[in-house]
């Protein structure tokens, strides 16, 4: 019978405390949150009961398994407080790494709420968010160093390891010189405020805007849906367009090819109507002017302005179809057009000596009848 109820005590025992424990965590955690509303720390807090869970219930087996007088568990009792150790350290690494998330989410929370500057926002979010990614990358790391220490056999290839570390180091230089460099580079932007999340940027000729930043690589959603992931080394070492730098305000450009003949002043005031009538402009300015002349059209150009990127390109569109479709239905004339009227040639004389083409232009007598001399038929 007590082999039998043992087990009982120590698995159920170690169960029902765990749940007690989590239970009680969060009770006080939904307290404190509905106390404070001004930040979301005891709220996002409560995600970590899971692991906590798991934490507190593998360390009360380790310290109890012991004590179950079964036969199984005296044959494999090094295996199993082996299992349980290694859960262990995995577990803890999960909280720490889900505690240190908490603290950085609610401190970017408190942060973009509090402040209006939307390009500080970006930037905070991409510096913390690079920051839990080294957290969980440092806390991984130590984690599995610790899970293979555990093993007695790793402990001595540990001292060998030491020894050699300093050529291993060296050769591992080597071969991820361009790793490292992209490592580097990652702690630059996130820091040197180069290039943050949420950017509108062209690289490569490509328009869009940044939607992840890691330590190695950085992606960027096309205005078609599209994602371009390259090293975040490029963004270090090459020129790109960063549209959000110093302002998301934008100036755009319409411009438009048209005859000579195009009323300049009547496109003036019905680009004001069109723009009038238009919600993405922001009213802050517009023009309209001839920039440039060639002997077949005019060149016009229409400056318009917007408050960010997307909508300076639905400006650019909406000016540019509806200038087009008025000028179509009120001056037709105005549209370029090819003129296919022959030209006025010069005097004949010069005309002959320039070109000597006088021999073209009238045929030989002896070779082409003429009316006088064409040969008669029929009778008279």
């Amino acid at each position: 019978m007590e082999n039998v109820l043992r087990p009982l005590l120590v698995v159920g025992g170690s169960l029902i405390i765990t749940l007690l424990v989590g239970w009680l965590v969060d009770l006080l955690l939904r307290r404190a949150d509905s106390r404070h509303h001004e930040t979301p720390l005891w709220g996002l807090l409560r995600l970590c009961r899971p692991p906590l869970q798991v934490v507190l219930c593998t360390a009360l087996l380790r310290a109890s398994f012991g004590q179950i007088k079964l036969d199984v568990v005296r044959e494999h009792r090094a295996g199993i407080g082996q299992v349980l150790t290694l859960v262990l350290i995995a577990a803890s690494a999960w909280l720490v790494i889900r505690a240190a998330a908490t603290v950085v989410q609610s401190s970017y929370a408190r942060y973009a709420t509090s402040t209006r500057d939307p390009a500080r926002v970006r930037r905070v979010r991409t510096q913390v968010t690079l920051i839990q990614r080294v957290v969980t990358a440092v806390v991984a790391t130590v984690a599995i160093a610790a899970m293979l220490l555990t093993f007695p056999a790793m402990r001595t290839v540990g001292t060998s390891m030491l020894a050699s570390a300093g050529v291993i180091g060296i050769v591992a230089g080597v071969a991820a010189q361009s790793t490292l460099g992209n490592l580097f580079a990652g702690f630059q932007i996130a820091f040197g405020d180069m290039v943050r999340i949420g950017d509108t940027v062209v690289v490569d000729g490509e328009w869009g805007t940044v939607e992840e930043i890691t330590l190695t690589f950085l992606a960027v959603r096309t205005w078609d849906e599209r994602r371009i992931t390259m090293p975040v080394s490029y963004f270090t070492s090459r020129p790109f367009e960063n549209w959000s730098r110093g302002g998301v305000q934008m100036t755009g450009t319409v411009f438009l090819q048209l005859d000579h003949s195009a009323p300049i002043a009547a496109m003036r005031e019905k680009l004001r109507d069109i723009l009038g009538e238009c919600a993405a402009w922001d009213g802050r300015d517009w023009s309209l002017a001839v920039t440039n002349t060639t002997p077949t059209t005019i060149e016009v150009r229409a400056v318009v302005t917007a408050k960010d990127a997307d909508d300076i390109w639905t400006v650019r569109c909406a000016v540019r179809e509806q200038m087009i479709g008025w000028l179509r239905d009120h001056h037709p004339y105005a549209l370029p057009r090819v003129v296919t009227s022959p030209a006025a040639l010069p005097p004949g004389d010069h005309w002959r000596e320039l070109t000597g083409a006088e021999s073209l232009r009238t045929p030989s007598v002896g070779n082409v009848p003429t009316p006088d001399k064409a040969p008669r038929t029929g009778r008279g």
